[in-house]
């Protein structure tokens, strides 16, 4: 069903686009001489039919793109193979008699700008199309009678039937130029050797194509190795601190919420003050506590408990466990919230017929319990998930990725993946290596959260509630 519904969608789409393009030439072949000359000269169509102020913007686009073109953008697209020829040296002035630096290119700068005239040119056809389609329908309804639309119409329109345009309008903006910007300049970083070694403006860095990728997955031992554990670290890390949070946060806001149970504002109040105090100070705390020479094993040791210091930071396998048992302490106050208030929504009726057949609380809880939490959370908990192979300030914050491994590449080994990323850009500048990581990243969590989202019966079902 999902599989029909997809290349039902991929038909719609297609059949659009061929309807677009057909309608394209149309427009132009059907046009008289006003709609043609606009094909060429934006903003003609609106001019000649006595829109000028629309017809001047847009003609004023045009012209701008050109002279900008002309002066600039041309020489960015050119060098956007290359990405720089000439580095950055010395040179002798015979006149001074002193060494004078040669300015060089920039490679980095070049492909900023020659990804910006992408996407301006983009935006400037975009900008042609709709003024054809001005154009074209602007001759229809001379045709057929109809008075033309002005630009105090068009005004109006914005803060009307089209006010959703002017309200997205400066947010699409900002996202393009703060997100997508940015976003595009960072993948095409992988497909370069920017590193420590080829740092502008001193040093040009060129294309490699897909050789990052190549050592990630087994050209470079080092690289691939320490990329496999870390990823098989920070998927347990994920199903750990999601799962394990999420359940015994249910089970808390169980016992909470259970009849009997007195003082039940006390407890939601003493977990949510948890959640008041900066989750970055506790974690502080905790690593500062739970040191080697910390206040824990020095208490320890003082009552007899331990002879020597427990390596709670200190020891591979004993670090993986202590930031998993942390987060569960730093983590389960959300879940108690989220899940409170869903409890209370989970008819009675349920519980009491399921005693009737003899069900213990166990049963009622994986029967009754967890399914309708997890058909209403579905969504929460992917986010988690998410969050939590993301999750930087735990790992960072608390043990530093530490302890460091010589078998691993700038990295330690309750590193995840993201906080290795962080040490690949500030300690090495090795950018190429983690753009890498950070695309594959994007690909193993962009591809679960949909598998996983589109799985759930809260999706599957969601014609129910229509």
């Amino acid at each position: 069903m999902e599989d029909k519904k997809f290349s039902l969608k991929i038909k719609e789409y297609l059949t659009l686009f061929k309807n677009s393009i057909k309608s394209f030439f149309e427009g132009f072949i059907k046009g008289d001489i006003i709609t043609k000359i606009s094909y060429f000269v934006m903003g003609f169509g609106s001019i000649a039919r006595k829109q000028y102020i629309k017809g001047f913007l847009f003609l004023l686009i045009q012209i701008f793109y050109i002279v900008y073109m002309m002066k600039n953008g041309l020489y960015y697209l050119s060098m956007l193979p290359t990405l720089g020829v000439n580095t950055q040296g010395e040179v002798w002035d015979e006149a001074a008699q002193i060494f004078r630096i040669s300015k060089g290119d920039n490679s980095m700068l070049l492909l900023l700008f020659g990804v910006s005239v992408i996407l301006l040119s983009v935006v400037v056809f975009v900008l042609y199309i709709i003024q054809t389609k001005i154009a074209v329908e602007n001759q229809k309804r001379i045709e057929e009678n109809k008075t033309i639309s002005k630009f105090k119409d068009d005004i109006r329109d914005l803060f009307d039937k089209n006010f959703h345009a002017t309200i997205l309008f400066f947010p699409i903006v900002l996202t393009i130029l703060f997100t997508v910007i940015p976003l595009i300049f960072m993948i095409l970083m992988a497909f370069t050797n920017f590193d420590k070694n080829h740092q502008p403006p001193g040093n040009l860095f060129t294309w490699v194509g897909v050789n990052n990728f190549k050592n990630v997955f087994g050209k470079n031992p080092l690289w691939s190795s320490t990329f496999l554990r870390l990823l098989v670290w920070t998927i347990i890390w994920a199903i750990f601190a999601t799962f394990l949070n999420y359940i015994l946060g249910i089970l808390m806001a169980i016992i909470i919420e259970k009849k009997g149970i007195k003082f039940k504002k006390f407890w939601r109040t003493a977990f949510v003050l948890t959640i008041a105090v900066p989750q970055f100070v506790s974690l502080m705390l905790m690593s500062k506590l739970l040191h080697d020479q910390g206040t824990l094993n020095i208490l320890l040791q003082q009552f007899k408990i331990i002879d020597k210091f427990i390596p709670f930071l200190s020891d591979p396998f004993i670090a993986k466990v202590t930031v998993i048992v942390v987060n569960i302490w730093v983590g389960i106050p959300y879940t108690i919230l989220i899940t409170s208030g869903i409890l209370m929504n989970i008819p009675e009726d349920l519980y009491e017929a399921s005693k009737l057949d003899g069900a213990n609380s166990f049963q009622q809880f994986i029967y009754i319990t967890l399914p309708y939490m997890l058909h209403v959370t579905t969504p929460y908990l992917i986010t988690q998930f998410v969050g939590n192979i993301n999750n930087f300030n735990v790992i960072f914050l608390l043990s530093g990725g530490g302890p460091l491994s010589l078998n691993l590449y700038q990295a330690g080994e309750t590193d995840l993946l993201v906080t290795w990323l962080y040490k690949l850009t500030v300690n090495e500048q090795n950018y190429a290596l983690a753009s890498t990581i950070g695309i594959i990243i994007f690909v193993i969590v962009s591809t679960f959260s949909l598998i996983v989202y589109n799985k759930s019966s809260a999706v599957q079902s969601e014609d129910e509630f229509s």
